[in-house]
């Protein structure tokens, strides 16, 4: 079993230097990876318009949440609090989500 192993320990990084110079040479490689340039491009278009929304919709849900939570509060339910926290968390969920989004594709 030493004797194999000491045979074919050259053997392997040779075929796989091999095949990292033939696939290198690949016309269909260097596609893929202006494909995938290509794609950054757009998804980085699209940026904008999705953090916008993102906005948005925060915005939405903080004013949606805080006619609840003035509905609560003047029909005297207990739960005012906890219902403010949440909505207050959602919202700071989704400006978060933008944050996290800008830190991601703009590095």
């Amino acid at each position: 079993m030493t004797k194999l192993l000491q045979k074919n320990i050259l053997t392997v990084p040779a075929i796989l230097l091999s095949f990292g110079v033939v696939l290198a040479q690949n016309p269909g490689i260097q596609a893929g990876a202006q494909a995938i340039q290509q794609a950054s491009a757009d998804l980085q278009a699209y940026f904008e318009p999705v953090t916008t929304l993102i906005y948005i919709i925060a915005a939405l849900v903080g004013l949606f949440g805080g006619f609840r939570i003035y509905s609560k509060w003047q029909n005297g339910d207990q739960d005012v609090q906890k219902s403010a926290i949440g909505w207050v968390g959602a919202v700071l969920f989704l400006l978060s989500i933008a944050a996290i989004l800008q830190a991601v594709f703009f590095t």
